[in-house]
């Protein structure tokens, strides 16, 4: 049995400073200075990705940067890669050292590891599997699987032939998910006949046969089976039969080579209003800007030196983009560990242990999560040192939301409490848009709780004024002023790329807005504000929703809020606040009073709101964001299907009491305005 020392011992990043010096005599002074050139040079930065991180090409490219507009940029013309690819490299080595591919779990307690070889067996088995059933490069595969092993090696077999890939997770409804596949009319649908989560077994199979009903273009299915179907459905072929050929054609088959800009899959808006946009990124750009994110992310082989024995988990469901992530873990040569289930074991008898246990069960070195997990950890009183040896961890991540500074200390404590050596947060803020990160981690540089250390390398991040001016130490407009190899492609059968532009280039030209307000510190640090879009303008100061969530959710007694500023033409705004309280908690007199003060402490007189209500729930998207958006379109008078697409939310019917809210405050004969 070997052992190692924590991992890693040197930081990715400084593994690649000292690259850059020994091959292409390039020193930096500080960190900054790095990351200055980076966004400087782009030919010069994406080719030392490219080389450090050993990818190849069949055929040269001709440029690194062939055009550099927004949208529209052409980067690697000539190169060809393919994902599975570089997953695979890594199969022989890490086999050799003893590290496992992928170790899986879920709420009953299954837990599978997959070796290398094995993984790259199915891969292959499953990508011939595709071509016998009549997929060929450029069909669509639409998935609708949970977070198992089976749904990774989909989407490599897929890859593997340059078939296109969509996913949407067994926990969105039927119209939902229609609304997604149909627009890009997939070839071919792989389904779960079941799932089980939140302690129940759900029974899909009904789901499934829609599914199939309502997508004309679908021509075969693949089916998973499982014990959680109340009947058998039909399918052309059932995944274990799929992935079960063992012969001299699985042996010689080879991914093939791909265009660089070749479409990888297709990805979703969060789906809050209209038709989600199906948003195409291409094999290349998510290679070599995954590359590019992973000296940040600090992960590395696992059978290395270096990081030997690594073992990242993020938890996620297939409809985020963190299962992307998750994902990449393998083509790091990382083991990953994924967990099929829901983080607390179920809604009703919530048991926020049950990741930590995970995590201590299959030796996590770095385990990320939602940041309104953590903070559910810490409000449900969790003691990580009762959930098992977690000494192994080194990293905690967090993403979805802005990370409370409260929270952090706080994670940082109970990590140390039970038996870790150091503890490193990966706070990081990006978007499914382009499938990486703007800001986030660097093991180099010293650690602000409530912050992001760093912008990444190659993201040419800057916070804007109203006047479209750079600004550092205020808060602004998150732009991003060059091109980044994963930025999409373009959106499915956006026709003249209308979509796409009014998406992110109609405020700045050439520019992309992602919609984020941000703040810039001297330092580098970073702090996201929240959705530009839901900020709260009160007498000319302007304030991010996070900060007063920060304050309200400080308090033991709230365990969630909700709030929006509600503008009008030619009067004053008002300004409701929902908040949800721990059972056993009144929102009486005393309880206001408390909240207030917790925001005029925090903050400002300026953001009291006008009124606090009670309510059960605050409604979230399935990736676990606060709908502020939608409820403030609610409470200015447009209907409910009008601002928001039930299918897309984790709790659609927590919508019911805003819109009760809403006909108990119009007034008779009136549109609703509260």
């Amino acid at each position: 049995m070997k052992t190692s020392t924590p991992a890693p011992f040197v930081p990715q990043i400084r593994i690649y400073q000292d690259w850059l010096q020994a091959q292409r005599g390039l020193a930096f002074g500080s960190y900054d200075a790095l990351w200055r050139w980076s966004v400087t040079d782009l030919p010069a930065f994406w080719q030392s990705i490219w080389d450090f991180s050993g990818m190849h090409s069949p055929t040269p490219a001709s440029a690194v940067l062939a055009d550099a507009r927004m949208p529209g940029t052409r980067w690697f013309p000539g190169a060809q890669v393919n994902y599975a690819r570089e997953v695979l490299r890594h199969a022989d080595a890490a086999h050799a050292a003893g590290m496992p591919a992928i170790v899986s779990d879920n709420e009953l307690g299954e837990v599978r590891e997959m070796s290398w070889p094995e993984l790259r067996r199915q891969v292959h088995a499953f990508a011939l599997t595709l071509r016998g059933l009549g997929v060929e490069r450029g069909d669509r595969v639409a998935a609708y699987l949970p977070n198992v092993t089976e749904t990774m090696i989909a989407f490599l077999g897929c890859s593997s032939i340059g078939a296109i890939w969509s996913v949407c997770a067994p926990d969105m409804g039927t119209a939902a998910v229609v609304d997604r596949f149909r627009q890009i009319e997939p070839k071919l649908l792989i389904a779960a006949d079941g799932v089980h989560y939140g302690g129940k077994p759900l029974d899909r199979s009904t789901v499934v046969q829609e599914l199939r009903a309502s997508l004309p273009s679908v021509r075969k299915l693949v089916l998973l089976r499982t014990p959680f179907a109340s009947h058998a459905v039909e399918a052309d072929s059932d995944w274990t039969a799929a992935v079960a050929r063992d012969d001299a054609a699985v042996a010689a088959f080879e991914p093939e080579w791909l265009p660089f800009d070749h479409p990888i899959w297709i990805v979703y808006s969060s789906g809050t209003t209209g038709l989600p946009k199906p948003i195409v990124h291409g094999q290349g750009g998510i290679l070599v800007n995954m590359y590019a994110c992973g000296l940040h992310h600090d992960l590395g082989p696992s059978y290395g030196a270096n990081n030997f024995g690594e073992r990242y988990h993020w938890y996620s469901s297939t409809g985020w983009v963190m299962w992307n992530s998750q994902l990449s873990g393998l083509a790091f040569g990382s083991t990953i560990c994924i967990y099929d289930g829901h983080p607390a074991g179920s809604r009703e008898k919530p048991d926020w242990g049950v990741l930590w246990r995970f995590a201590a069960r299959h030796r996590v070195t770095f385990f990320g999560a939602g940041a309104a997990y953590f903070t559910n950890c810490m409000k449900a009183g969790l003691e990580a040192k009762d959930c098992g040896d977690l000494a192994r961890v080194r990293a905690l991540g967090s993403t979805g939301s802005p990370l409370p500074e409260e929270v952090q200390r706080w994670g940082t404590a109970q990590l140390l409490a039970a038996g870790a050596r150091s503890v490193w947060w990966y706070n990081i803020s990006g978007g499914t848009d382009f499938c990486g990160g703007f800001v986030g981690g660097n093991r180099e540089l010293p650690e602000v709780p409530g912050q992001m250390q760093c912008r990444y390398l190659g993201a040419a991040v800057e916070a804007w004024n109203e006047a479209g001016e750079p600004v550092v130490g205020e808060v602004g407009e998150l732009v991003c002023t060059r091109p980044i190899p994963s930025m999409p492609l373009y959106f499915w059968g956006d026709e003249g790329n209308a979509r796409y532009l009014s998406s992110y280039f109609d405020t700045y030209p050439g520019v992309w807005r992602h919609g984020d307000w941000i703040r810039i510190g001297a330092d580098g640090g970073c702090v996201i504000y929240g959705r530009s879009d839901a900020t709260i303008n009160r007498q000319g100061l302007r304030m991010g929703t996070s900060e007063i969530y920060n304050a309200v959710e400080a308090l033991p007694e709230v365990l969630d809020s909700m709030v929006v500023d509600l503008e009008y033409l030619g009067r004053e705004s008002y300004m409701p606040l929902f908040v949800v309280l721990r059972a056993g908690a009144v929102l009486d007199d005393a309880m206001r009073s408390r909240i207030n003060n917790a925001i005029r402490t925090s903050l400002s007189p300026r953001f009291l709101p006008d009124d606090i209500f009670l309510v059960a729930e605050i409604p979230r998207t399935l990736s676990g964001k606060k709908q502020e958006l939608p409820i403030k379109k609610l409470l200015l008078g447009q209907p409910i299907d009008k601002v928001v697409n039930r299918e897309a939310m984790a709790n659609p019917a927590s919508l019911d009491w805003y819109v009760a809210f809403v006909e108990r405050r119009s007034p008779p004969g009136r549109a609703h305005c509260v």
